[in-house]
């Protein structure tokens, strides 16, 4: 049977996701996926990235299956493993096993988080040998043309025991996102949370004083997610100031003394 034929349609974009290009990122990854090279997306949390995947996978037409990495993602759940059902003894694709043979978008968010075993698998893959090693089953995976896979993490975030390997970079094309500039993220943060201008412009200010504090106490800044969380509980009726509080300043910290200087930065906008 054809693999395109088996693509789940649960993993297709159907509709187009909103995304705004913050430079020639869109261009690059089109070249990246015609040349059948992989892509790694490196930036801070919440910047845009997985939505970013979303668009380019409704823009190629291709399945996109993301996989979160974590402390405990093993090559074994990435390719597949053997289960009892009904008695019998069978074979499960894992999400990597599933995105090649029906040549979708394979995204591995956060990928310094999995177990080192992880890159055995995708090291193959991510070269010219576009191959996935399935040793449990004694076979290698050829991917289809249309396969591509794409891995993400955050620099900001990552200790020398969890940095990428040149090993490991040096397969992939890499895309570096950031924050939007101020404009680009007021006109995302009023699209997304459905909020007017002027308060588009308050949540950027606030965001831009909670970044100056990294690294004077804040690991990172609000991001734009965060922002749109907190645009969307004020369009529900929750007053600024209380809004930045649940949906910023207590995601990005539980120390007492930052989140009372974030509550005053917050009330000097609001």
């Amino acid at each position: 049977m054809d693999a395109h034929t088996l693509a789940p349609e649960e993993h297709y974009i159907r509709h187009e996701p909103y995304y705004e290009a913050v430079a020639d990122e869109i261009a690059i990854f089109e070249a990246a996926y015609r040349n059948r090279l992989p892509v790694l997306l490196k930036g801070p949390t919440g910047c845009g990235k997985t939505r970013f995947m979303e668009y380019m996978a409704w823009r190629l037409k291709r399945p996109l299956i993301t996989v979160s990495c974590h402390d405990d993602l093993t090559a074994s759940d990435l390719v597949g493993r053997f289960l009892v059902k009904g008695g019998e003894t069978v074979w499960v694709d894992g999400p990597l096993t599933r995105a090649v043979r029906v040549g979708g978008i394979c995204y591995l968010d956060e990928i310094v988080e999995a177990r080192k075993d992880t890159m055995v698998v995708i090291h193959p893959l991510a070269d010219d040998r576009r191959a996935l090693p399935m040793e449990k089953l004694g076979q290698l995976l050829e991917a289809p043309p249309d396969f591509c896979l794409a891995i993400s993490y955050n620099p900001g975030y990552q200790s020398v025991l969890k940095d990428l390997k040149q090993s490991t970079r040096q397969r992939f094309v890499a895309l570096e996102f950031d924050y939007p500039a101020p404009a680009l993220e007021r006109k995302i943060i009023a699209n997304e949370a459905k909020v007017d201008a002027e308060l588009a412009e308050k949540l950027v200010k606030f965001a831009q004083l909670t970044r100056n504090l990294k690294g004077s106490g804040l690991e990172e800044g609000a991001s734009t997610r965060l922002l749109v969380h907190a645009g969307k509980l004020i369009a529900s009726g929750v007053a600024p100031v209380q809004a930045c509080q649940s949906a910023i300043a207590q995601a990005v910290t539980d120390d007492a003394d930052m989140l009372a200087a974030i509550q005053e930065l917050s009330s000097s906008i609001f």
